[in-house]
């Protein structure tokens, strides 16, 4: 593409069969995150949040990207040219959409189309469950051009790693490509790239069938209770599915009902009937 993007071009999104597909698209660039891809990308997830059409969002690539990343250029030296205000003003625009990511209000899927790289890695763990192409490239560069790998990279590896292998990504700034990413944590699984889709397609209709609420609160959970002691995590579990009834009680009730009454499915092997209960 010859002339530059508008603000609004840099994310593309379409909403099919209840799933939302929203795309990095600056194909011409990799990817990378701008300010401006960071605060459309916010206005989009914003949008898409609460729509009734929508019950699971997949953030993926145009082109052969993911995302390389942050656009060094844009983001960095451009801002630091204008001082620490503008470098904190673009901070704050890229983690707060991927903080909005972290505690979506609906199920979300990162689908790993090709690169994915450095700041890529936020966006990447903000995501509930992610899928990659076996030749899709994933990599912590920063160290190759002399800086630490920040805006949450670090704590990414960390968190999703063993720490031998996390401190071998970030300390050698090798690539390492999907079926690495999976054995190391970083993603669910790796597919060849003509799967991919299909895979992304099968697991949003899986989530699609699941109460949104208990969904939700799942979710919640499980990032919440990652960093707790036991005793704690406990306690809040407790009021998490008290919280939880008190939004979607007749959800919780329709399951069991539809488990011990009607003998009409097993918690096991599938989803309870939403129709059902929406009737």
């Amino acid at each position: 593409m010859s002339t530059e993007r508008t603000e609004q071009e840099t994310v593309a999104c379409v909403v099919e069969n209840n799933v939302a597909w929203v795309k990095f698209n600056r194909p011409e660039k990799r990817n990378c995150m701008s300010p401006k891809l960071n605060r459309q990308m916010q206005r989009v997830l914003d949008e898409l949040e609460f729509r009734d059409d929508v019950g699971v969002v997949v953030l993926t690539g145009e082109g052969t990207s993911w995302s390389a990343g942050m656009d060094l250029k844009e983001y960095f030296r451009e801002n630091e040219g204008k001082g620490l205000g503008a470098t904190r003003q673009a901070q704050r625009e890229a983690y707060g959409w991927w903080r909005s990511l972290r505690w979506y209000q609906k199920p979300t899927v990162a689908m790993v189309n090709g690169w994915c790289f450095g700041g890529g890695y936020g966006p990447l763990f903000g995501c509930d469950l992610a899928f990659a192409a076996e030749d899709a490239t994933f990599g912590l560069s920063e160290i190759n051009w002399g800086i630490l790998p920040g805006g949450g990279a670090s704590k990414v590896v960390a968190d999703l790693m063993p720490l031998r292998k996390a401190m071998y990504h970030a300390m050698m700034g090798e690539n390492i490509d999907g079926t690495t990413a999976v054995e190391w944590g970083l993603i669910n699984e790796a597919l060849p790239a003509e799967q991919l889709k299909a895979r992304v397609e099968a697991v949003c209709k899986v989530l699609l069938e699941k109460n949104p609420v208990a969904l939700k609160a799942t979710k919640d959970a499980i990032r919440r209770v990652k960093e707790m002691t036991y005793d704690n995590a406990e306690d809040y579990l407790i009021r998490a599915q008290e919280a939880a009834n008190s939004f979607d009680n007749e959800g919780r009730k329709e399951g069991i009902k539809q488990f011990i009454d009607d003998k009409s499915y097993k918690p096991g092997l599938g989803a309870y009937d939403k129709n059902k209960q929406d009737a």
